[in-house]
Formats: structure tokens, sequence, C-alpha cells
């Protein structure tokens, strides 16, 4: 009797102890990639603020479908992309972003056009995919230290990089299969 209740106490606790496994290991990749980031420290987590505190703010302003608009923020600056119905609203857009604080950048790569259907938007994950996948095998950049999204097939990199290491990942986002534009937003540190 002993056995069987060891044995479902075990079996009940296994997706406990699972959770916690993926915790721990999560945790620690989040750990490793802040410890071989180029940020001060403390930046790293003031940018996710930054992006979150943006697409709400955002959304707030434009509750409507009519705009679609993404914030990606690396070191303070802040690549705002997506599509809106006017320039009163790009401006509009940019303004709001730049109203956050710790924010000393915005790049407006927003475009006055209607909203981009799904399949564009899975094209451009896609996309985004196929060059962290390829950055992890180039030798002469840190895929860590460049960020890349991907917007209408226009390919944006934001990091701190040496000019070498840029033209790398220039180079390996212009040879990615569907990428039509690469558009660095690199600062470098040489």
């Amino acid at each position: 009797m002993k056995r069987f209740v060891w044995v479902a106490l075990l079996t009940a606790s296994l997706p406990v102890i699972h959770g916690c496994a993926a915790a721990l290991v999560g945790g620690a990749a989040t750990a490793a990639v802040v410890a071989t980031d180029r940020r001060k420290p403390g930046v790293f987590l003031e940018d996710q603020e930054i992006e979150l505190r943006a697409l709400d703010r955002l959304r707030g302003a434009f509750p409507g479908k009519a705009v679609s608009l993404s914030t990606v923020s690396f070191n303070h600056h802040v690549l705002l992309v997506g599509q809106v119905p006017d320039e009163a609203a790009r401006n509009q857009a940019a303004e709001i972003v730049r109203g956050i604080p710790n924010v000393s950048k915005v790049y407006n790569e927003t475009t006055v056009s209607g909203v981009t259907s799904y399949t564009s938007d899975a094209n451009d994950a896609t996309i985004t995919s196929k060059v962290k996948a390829r950055l992890l095998e180039n030798k002469n950049v840190a895929a860590n230290h460049v960020k890349v999204y991907t917007e209408a097939a226009v390919v944006y990199l934001m990091g701190l990089v040496t000019r070498e290491e840029g033209n790398a990942a220039g180079d390996v986002a212009a040879t990615t299969s569907g990428a039509v534009k690469v558009v660095k937003l690199f600062e470098y540190i040489d």
C-alpha cells in the first residue's frame, strides 16, 4: 500500500517537477543571454519595458483596426514599424514612442498603407527565423549581439556590434531567401 501511495504522489508531482525544470532551464538560458549581452546592466530589462509601454500606449491611441504597429527596442533605440492610414497617424505614433521614459532614439519605419495580411506576417516571421538561424551558424558575428525583425519582407537589424560584425550580419540577412531589403540600425562599438 505504501508503494502505491509513493507511486501516486510521484506521478501527481511530475507535471509540477517538469514545470520547475522548464522554468529553471528557461531562466538559465535568459541569464546566459543577459550575461553575454553588450548592453549595460539593466538596459536589457529597460528595453523590454519600453516595448511593453509602447505597445500599450499605441493601442490606447489607435483603438481601431486601421493601424498595425510593432516596436523593437535595443539599447534605448526603438524601431517603430507597421502600417498607418495617414501621415498624421505616422507622426503621432512616433511622438507617442518618443514620450516613453528611457527612449533615446526612434526609427519611424511605418508606412501609410493598409494593414498587412496574416500571410504576410507569417512570411515575415519565417524570414526572421531564417536570418536568426543563419546568424547562429556564422562565425563572424555572435547571434545574440544582433536583434532581427522583419516587416513586409524588409529585415531590420539592431545591436551593439563592430563594423565587421555589422557587415557580416547584413550579408547574412541580404542573402536570406525572402528578404527584399536589409536596414542596418546598428550602434557601432569600434
